[in-house]
């Protein structure tokens, strides 16, 4: 019976910590100095971002030839700073006064916010996919799809 219940507790304490791991991924800055640092990190983030898209870009709109060797690093890259976007969009910085172009949206609903990071992500990886099947039909569709998930963040997300 002891057995049963501390299985019980334990199922409890897991089910219990898994249901607000979202919640709990969002944290509040803690001083202005804290706010000032996580903004500057999630910018630099997306200055990266937007580095790796330019050429990307410039691809599927036909102004710059089809280079697979930048295609595949570049969704490397994109895939890579997927991997870390959560970690640098989760310091919730509204309570201190720091120059953001985030929506309020961005920490109320966190978990949209992974999708659409992990949307980008799987976008990365289907250029990537492309590039080593040498799909060239599929290049500007699969740039495409990784513009249209920065676009969907930038929606929701972004102050205009």
């Amino acid at each position: 019976m002891k057995i049963l219940n501390k299985a019980m507790i334990v199922a409890a304490t897991v089910g219990a910590v898994m249901s607000t791991s979202v919640a709990a991924d969002v944290t509040e800055a803690s001083s202005e100095k804290h706010a000032k640092a996580a903004t500057q990190y999630r910018q630099a983030v997306f200055q990266l971002v937007r580095s790796n898209m330019g050429p990307l870009g410039g691809m599927a709109k036909g102004a710059l030839p089809y280079d697979e060797s930048v295609m595949q690093t570049n969704a490397v890259r994109l895939e890579q700073l997927a991997e870390m976007m959560g970690d640098y969009l989760s310091v919730d910085t509204r309570k201190f006064d720091v120059e953001t172009g985030a929506k309020d949206e961005l920490w109320e609903n966190f978990s949209k916010v992974e999708k659409k990071v992990m949307a980008l992500k799987t976008a990365a990886q289907g250029l990537e996919a492309a590039v080593k099947a040498g799909d060239e039909s599929a290049y500007r569709g699969a740039i495409g799809k990784i513009g249209a998930s920065c676009k969907s963040c930038h929606d929701d997300f972004k102050k205009d």
